[in-house]
């Protein structure tokens, strides 16, 4: 079995499975030669103005969206001074998001979450596979979850974590902020906001990224997993 995260291998090897982890492909697809817009270039397109940019990202499915995107645009009055885009899920139809927005003071974007990230200073991030995308993309974030009491008590019943996102499950310790059920609050959002605008946290958010990027095994995933491949195959005299 081949493993895109480091903690999977302990896992699955106490079953008696032979692992190997080959290092997550977001680091080839994030990384490299991946061409993104200036920033110039980016605002006008999406016709934004040139105002530091705060990236929402509430998740994929359409419940989803509307729990936390409602949550996420309580805190847009107390930053005048910056702007909120959405990342919108090419899926799902604008309309769908500024229906949630009502008059808010956000903008939106549809399909373009990874230039987005490129030029925010910050992200406020629903809690999934976006966690590590805004991480290597060196964005510092505040990670929100908040789903419905029923749900929530049997996720907890069920799987006996400390941390919700992939960021600090990797890590095994607390790199990203997480407010969670009740801690999702418009007080705690702010506070958190700004503490992740500070520059002196965000240097100590992107040495822990950088840590990050080494535990999940630098880029080259893809190759090395080819290589694994040829290799088992070659061991058990398969035709190659």
């Amino acid at each position: 079995m081949f493993v895109i995260l480091p903690f999977e291998k302990d896992f699955y090897a106490r079953f008696g499975y032979n692992v190997d982890f080959i290092g997550h492909p977001l680091l080839d697809v994030l990384g490299g030669e991946t061409p993104y817009p200036d920033k110039q270039t980016f605002l006008q397109s999406n016709h934004l103005p040139d105002k530091p940019i705060i990236a929402l990202l509430p998740g994929s499915r359409r419940q989803e969206i509307r729990i936390m995107l409602k949550a996420m645009l309580t805190i847009v009055p107390d930053f005048k001074e910056l702007q909120f885009v959405i990342a919108g899920a090419p899926s799902i139809s604008p309309d769908f998001y500024k229906n949630i927005a009502g008059g808010s003071s956000v903008e939106f974007v549809s399909g373009q979450t990874y230039d987005l990230l490129r030029w925010s200073e910050a992200a406020i991030v629903t809690s999934g596979t976006a966690t590590l995308e805004t991480a290597m993309m060196g964005v510092p974030q505040v990670v929100c979850y908040r789903g419905s009491f029923f749900s929530y008590l049997m996720a907890r019943m069920v799987v006996k974590v400390k941390y919700i996102s992939l960021v600090n499950l990797i890590m095994g310790r607390l790199v990203v902020h997480e407010l969670v059920q009740n801690d999702l609050t418009r007080n705690n959002l702010v506070l958190e906001l700004k503490r992740i605008l500070d520059e002196k946290e965000r240097a100590e958010i992107m040495k822990a990224y950088t840590q990050l990027g080494e535990a999940l095994g630098g880029s080259g995933a893809s190759a090395k997993a080819a290589s694994l491949m040829i290799q088992y195959m070659k061991q058990n005299q398969v035709i190659v």
